[in-house]
């Protein structure tokens, strides 16, 4: 039995911890896949290098009402997957080789299973250390439909590597994963259904973003709202989705996108005293301490934000935290953003109006169309709007909500206001806004309040 200072398990932003700090530990890392986490291989980096092309293809669709005429084929899928997977893998094995190569770093490519107190058993070994650092993550979820699991589906973790891209393609799910991957997969010619059990796509997101956002899908995809799936069934190369009152949806692929899962479980961290809420996630006080000494987690494992600008900043803390025990840090998370990279895009950061109203605390709120800007004229924008939400007190903002091109950027200066408690005044009359830049549209808006 091999024991070590410090045992990281998970390298997304895990990988990370190992800081200057460090050199003098023993470490091992445990990585059951390739390194670098869902961020690098599965999720953002990937998904936004065909998102990016497949914009490009969906602008060229839209540029008619412009006056402008572009004939597009669509995207040459073989190319874009060797041209985005050429640049990947090879920085995920890259990273292993320099882990591998550090003097103090021992990498066990194996899965981690914790067997009893600080001890993690890889493969046929097991493994102890007195520091354990949980960043393991998440895995998409895999909802209990008849027959689902007997059929070759695909989730987010796959299906950016088929061949070619299916005349049908499937989608149960309405979520921000779901709607990106139809986006993609449209513009590679697919035609794609989203079987979603809400009567909305991003049911999490304020609602009349949620609304809109919806509206717009309709009118490129086929929405296939309200109606659960009950059976899949999988022959000769097609897949038939059955629903509850509803007729069957049929296709070629299927692409199961109903969240992620947290790893808590699956690692057996009950099996050394860390304690899992509800939903499965690591609890973890502001500090980012299990209740078991010596025990940290961070990341998808323990946060349900599943964020990786989240995971980034609490692994700054934890590797802080870990050597300076009387100067221990906290992450902020006020003013946490989050984005969907689909099209329109989508930016969010703060409360709802929906979660304000369940709170019973007083607001005032105001929508500004991407229409009411000069720009958004140049456009011809027809669905793109700022909504803001702010304490009527205080003047504080409670929440922004961006729908329309480029939401993730301009979310990005409301972000900054929150951070650093500016009234939505101070936002709206401190700064020169930029004419005639789209950001006028948050300009508007929060002078509107």
């Amino acid at each position: 039995m091999q024991h070590f200072d410090l045992i990281i398990i998970g390298t997304g932003s895990g990988n990370s911890v190992i800081t200057s700090d460090f050199d003098d530990w023993n470490i091992a890392i445990v990585e059951r896949d390739v390194f670098g986490g869902t961020c690098l291989n599965r999720g953002c980096i990937p998904s936004k290098m065909f998102i990016y092309p497949a914009s490009i293809v969906e602008n060229a669709r839209t540029a008619d009402r412009l006056g402008v005429s572009i004939t597009s084929d669509g995207l040459r899928w073989p190319e874009l997957v060797e041209r985005v997977f050429d640049r990947i893998d090879p920085i995920a094995a890259g990273g292993e080789d320099y882990r591998k190569s550090l003097d103090n770093v021992t990498v066990f490519n194996a899965d981690a299973r914790i067997t009893g107190h600080k001890q993690v058993q890889v493969g046929d070994e097991t493994i102890t250390a007195d520091t354990i650092v949980l960043a393991a993550g998440a895995r998409p979820r895999v909802p209990p439909i008849e027959g689902l699991a007997d059929t070759p589906f695909h989730t987010s973790a796959s299906i950016m590597r088929i061949a070619e891209p299916p005349p049908r393609l499937a989608i149960i799910g309405g979520g921000f994963i779901a709607c990106e991957l139809a986006h993609v997969f449209d513009a590679a010619g697919s035609d794609v259904t989203i079987i979603n059990r809400s009567d909305r796509l991003l049911r999490s997101h304020d609602r009349e973003v949620s609304d809109r956002f919806t509206e717009v899908y309709a009118e490129r995809f086929n929405l296939e709202m309200g109606h659960a799936p009950t059976r899949v069934t999988h022959a000769d190369g097609v897949f038939t989705i059955e629903r509850e009152g509803a007729d069957a949806i049929v296709a070629e692929e299927l692409l199961v996108a109903t969240g992620r899962i947290p790893n808590g479980e699956q690692l057996g961290v009950s099996n050394t005293g860390v304690t899992l809420d509800e939903a499965g996630y690591v609890i973890v006080d502001e500090h980012l301490r299990t209740g078991v000494d010596g025990i940290w987690a961070l990341g998808d494992i323990s946060n349900p934000m599943q964020l990786k600008h989240t995971a980034n900043a609490e692994m700054r803390a934890v590797a802080h935290n870990i050597h300076h025990p009387d100067d221990l840090q906290t992450v902020n998370y006020s003013g946490t953003p989050a984005a969907v990279f689909s099209h329109p895009q989508v930016g969010t950061v703060g409360q709802t109006e929906e979660q304000l109203i369940a709170e019973g605390r007083p607001y005032i709120a105001h929508t500004q169309p991407y229409a009411a800007t000069a720009y958004g004229w140049a456009m011809e924008d027809d669905h793109g709007f700022c909504k803001v939400i702010a304490d009527p007190e205080t003047r504080l903002l409670l929440g922004a909500h961006i729908i329309g091109h480029e939401a993730s950027l301009l979310v990005q200066q409301l972000v900054l206001g929150m951070r650093f408690d500016l009234t939505v005044d101070d936002m709206a009359r401190g700064p020169l806004y930029i004419h005639p830049a789209l950001s006028e549209v948050v300009e508007q808006a929060l002078l509107e309040l």
